[in-house]
């Protein structure tokens, strides 16, 4: 399966003169930002386990013993007395988590003092970023030369790779530098440089070195901390990084890694990052119009997002870039993906580019299963593990309870105390449970029951704490206390407030994860007092209800928002992700989800890019593709810089968040397809924009894979692949119901209402 070569290019006529025109990189546990130049250039880089100090015990011993006091102060409305409380009580100690950091720049200076070439104009200068190989390539014509650069991240080597080829030989000089944040710097073998520290007190070491090899008619060398190359035509620099969180050794690691690189050679370590890369990349194939896209590609990337945002390539190829980021920031072996991926210049960086785990960190990965990259997901289920062995103890000293909880932040410790002194978000008990609905999610579509069992305490422990921490109210379970993240109400009497009981969201994921837990158990033949007492509870959970806007309410009373264009949609969690909200089994519900939406959008909603990639999700579960379009535009327009990254605003400018790059790429798929355990809506909310197209490769629950083609906004053909079991599903293919049947392992091919043919293998 190949993409359309157009789609899979994005390229410039310029060096990157800012961080959010360059072109991210990246192994998972090493990424780097490619700034490209002629006489300069910088390649910032970050390790996925660089992050500032060790682990803090932040736990507050206050909380226990306050918490029947806020509750009762929730429950006589007395609100603001019930956040002053909690202030106090429940805020971590110190109140902040730790967060991440870059791992520094490689500073490269071309040619010698006086070098007439140097200075002179280059001609012809390109600088692309390569979705279909995983490359950033850059090339210009400097005086009598021609001068070629690619860089690539290896996952196979672990390492970057830059290889330079100067037709009239090149000269340069190579630093490593972190501003003031490193120990020591100095140069290794005959030919390799390195920098080393420690991140803060108690935290991890750190160990970064860069080599060269030289071809004919070159030499290289060190000279203190600087690595020079004289007169080459073709030199290939590789540079790794490592911490103590995953080495002993990291400096031995690094050099070895090195070592073995060189001994590779380019031509290999290029041939082995390309057949990894592929592997999944070319999975999936998403192509809309006509074949030609030759006069879109003919445009720099930032002229095509100014000029012609509408343009069915520029989809594509954005679809295609946000595979690449997951690919390229999420490995088995790697940490997950945080605020801004393994791609963050700033050593102070927005929200600490933590885990925050009210959503952001979850989107990161929606589209993990339905793209086809689920081991890219698998460095996810190992955070949510060791949070769960952090939040048992949160759970048992603040809460006096069984399981474990985490609230609406994580780092790279895995810490499970509130973070920050923020009413509206801190004191919200239900991170962890958030994160557990992965587990199912991933199952439901691989069928993986060797996952499922090493993953099932998760579930367990989630449910034990709300066992243990909900209250009784009116006959009903609620949480206690509780926010609806991130966004305040407002009383009767005019009193501001953001704590509760009982917010619409936590109904939604509770709904969510005591069944995700009882069908667990189901699967593995588990029974015990824990599933039946989550049996008896999760009959008198709060149903949903419908305010007096219409809308879905966000608290358990109907009280007014303070801001109701608010960026968080929290109430709608059961319209997406979750599938709690439908046309089909609740009407009345979408309807009133789909006045929440006008209702936000309205007020100025989905202003940040991680919101407007959700709304393009949710109106896509609504089936409604002309507003799905005009949210993925807004995207376009206004949270989407030069080089295709999602940015969220802040006070000095933006900041890159790599949740709207994610959700968005989840919203697409969901346009295309819909699936569920037992049924697939096919173009639910296709665009009218979008009359023509393909998607391949797309994976659907009970580990199977679905290729689909339309034309003139109708289904034409689709093609199912079955995995280990049979499959048994009913299709909605231009508003026609038919049940489909594939027996495991076959492939079978169907056009609405009619069965043709079975064809062979891709």
């Amino acid at each position: 399966m190949r993409t359309s070569v157009t789609s899979s290019i994005c390229w410039e006529d310029h060096p990157a003169e800012e961080w959010l025109e360059a072109y991210p990189i990246g192994n998972g546990r090493l990424g780097a930002m490619i700034f490209g130049g002629i006489k300069k250039e910088r390649v910032q880089m970050n390790l996925d386990s660089l992050w500032y100090g060790g682990h803090v015990d932040r736990l507050n011993p206050a909380a226990k013993e306050n918490l029947g006091k806020v509750r009762k102060l929730i429950s006589e409305g007395k609100i603001s007395q019930a956040e002053e409380l909690l202030t106090l009580a429940f805020s971590g100690l110190p109140q902040s988590q730790r967060p991440f950091q870059p791992l520094g720049d490689l500073e490269i200076t071309y040619g010698r003092r006086g070098d007439q070439a140097v200075s002179e104009q280059a001609q012809d200068y390109r600088r692309e970023l390569d979705l279909e190989h995983g490359l950033v390539r850059e090339s210009f014509v400097l005086g009598k030369g021609k001068i070629e650069k690619t860089y690539f991240a290896s996952w196979p080597a672990k390492v970057l790779v830059i290889h330079i080829e100067a037709s009239a030989g090149i000269s340069f000089s190579a630093i490593l530098r972190r501003r003031r944040f490193y120990e020591h710097s100095g140069s290794w073998m005959d030919r390799g440089i390195f920098m080393d520290g420690q991140s803060g007190p108690d935290g991890v070491r750190f160990y970064a070195g860069a080599a060269a090899a030289s071809g004919e008619c070159g030499n290289v060398q060190t000279i203190g901390e600087h690595l020079l190359g004289r007169d080459c035509q073709e030199v290939t620099v590789i540079i790794s990084g490592e911490t103590s969180f995953y080495e002993e050794d990291p400096r031995k690691t690094v050099q070895e890694r090195i070592k073995a690189a060189m001994e590779k050679g380019y031509e290999r370590l290029l041939e082995e990052h390309v057949e990894d890369y592929q592997s999944l990349y070319e999975r999936v194939n998403f192509h809309l119009g006509a074949d030609d896209l030759s006069e879109e590609i003919s445009l720099p990337l930032h002229r095509r997002m100014k000029e012609r945002p509408e343009d069915l390539g520029l989809a594509e190829t954005y679809f295609n870039f946000c595979r690449y980021l997951m690919i390229s920031g999420s490995r088995p072996d790697s940490l997950p993906l945080n605020l801004q991926g393994i791609w963050c210049e700033e050593m102070e960086p927005a929200w600490d580019s933590k885990y925050t785990i009210n959503i952001n960190t979850e989107m990161n990965y929606w589209p993990s299963e339905s793209c086809n990259l689920s081991s890219c997901h698998q460095p996810l289920f190992r955070l949510i593990r060791r949070v769960k062995e952090m939040g048992q103890r949160t759970a048992r000293e603040m809460y006096g309870c069984r399981g474990f909880t985490a609230h609406h932040n994580t780092d790279i410790w895995a810490d499970t105390e509130p973070q920050d002194i923020y009413i509206p978000a801190s004191y919200w008990v239900m991170g962890g449970a958030w994160l557990c609905t992965h587990i199912m999610n991933h199952y439901r579509y691989t069928k993986d029951k060797d996952f499922l069992k090493e993953n099932f305490s998760c579930l367990e422990e989630a449910v034990l704490f709300f066992e243990d921490f909900l209250i009784e109210d009116q006959g009903e379970f609620v949480t206690s206390p509780s926010v609806s993240p991130e966004n305040t109400y407002i009383m009767k009497d005019g009193t501001e407030g953001c704590i509760c009981a009982g917010s619409t969201m936590d109904v939604e994921i509770l709904n969510d994860l005591f069944d995700d837990y009882l069908e667990a158990a189901g699967i593995l033949g588990i029974a015990s007092q824990v599933t039946q007492r989550a049996e008896e509870m999760r009959k008198r959970f709060p149903k949903l209800k419908i305010g007096k806007h219409g809308q879905i309410q966000e608290w358990r009373e109907d009280y007014e928002e303070k801001e109701p264009g608010h960026r968080h949609i929290s109430q709608l969690y059961g319209l997406y992700p979750s599938r709690q909200i439908s046309w089909e089994k609740t009407p009345a519900l979408a309807q009133a989800a789909e006045k929440t939406l006008a209702r936000r959008l309205a007020y100025g909603g989905g202003h940040t890019g991680w919101s407007c990639a959700w709304i393009v999700c949710m109106y896509a579960r609504l089936e409604d593709g002309e507003k799905a379009h005009q949210n993925l535009m807004k995207l376009f327009g206004q949270s989407t810089a030069p080089n295709l990254m999602d940015t969220h605003p802040r006070k000095n400018g933006c900041v890159f968040q790599i949740d709207g790059n994610m959700g968005a790429l989840a919203g697409i798929v969901e346009m295309l397809v819909h699936a569920e355990e037992d049924r697939l809506l096919l173009l639910p909310a296709l665009p009218p924009t979008w009359p023509e197209g393909r998607i391949q490769g797309i994976r659907i629950m009970n580990d199977g894979e679905i290729d689909l083609q339309w034309s003139r906004g109708q289904v034409q053909t689709w093609e199912i692949q079955a995995g280990k079991e049979d499959l048994e599903l009913m299709v909605k293919a231009n508003q026609t119901w038919q049940k489909v049947q594939i027996p495991a392992g076959m492939r079978k091919c169907f056009t609405p209402d009619v069965q043709v043919k079975e064809p062979g293998n891709k």
